[in-house]
């Protein structure tokens, strides 16, 4: 096995969108992707990005990636790290990559002394469950995601 973990540079923009694509194709929200290649590598890559990845590397090929971000917890006091976006090209699943990407994001937070790893899953993604549940992640279901965006934002916003 050669897996390489290492953080995404510049120059992966272009595969980072690709699998932004993919990813989206894979979770049947291809409709919703209206970011470009640009937007990415300026949130990825500029002057002061507030969104990080890791790139995973089969035999030097780029075949998934873990896009974070930093969250805070006011009752711990502390930040921890939210996974936007996990994913593995399908023919290179069952290899242990996505494992190996969500260890690097606990090693990382342990590290710096964060207080929890957290991110969401489609409820059909059936794969993914298991190997959250295998890995000892556990479903917050007393917790709702909420969301706000389009004109329901810009009318709050008027407000």
């Amino acid at each position: 096995m050669s897996l390489v973990i290492r953080k995404a540079e510049e120059r992966d923009a272009p595969t980072i969108f690709g699998f932004i694509r993919e990813l989206a194709e894979y979770e049947r929200l291809a409709h919703e992707v209206d970011a470009t290649q640009t937007d990415i590598a300026k949130a990825l890559f500029g002057l002061s990005p507030r969104v990080f990845a890791d790139i995973a590397e089969w035999q030097g090929e780029p075949v998934g990636f873990a896009l974070w971000f930093y969250n805070f917890s006011t009752f711990r006091g502390r930040h921890g790290i939210y996974l936007e976006d996990l994913f593995v090209r399908p023919t290179f699943r069952s290899k242990g990559i996505g494992r190996a990407l969500l260890k690097h994001l606990a090693r990382r937070c342990l590290d710096e002394g964060l207080t929890r790893l957290e991110w969401s899953v489609l409820d059909w993604n059936e794969p993914a469950v298991r190997v959250y549940r295998s890995i000892g992640a556990i479903p917050l279901d007393e917790w709702t995601v909420q969301r706000m965006t389009g004109e329901a934002l810009e009318q709050l916003a008027g407000d």
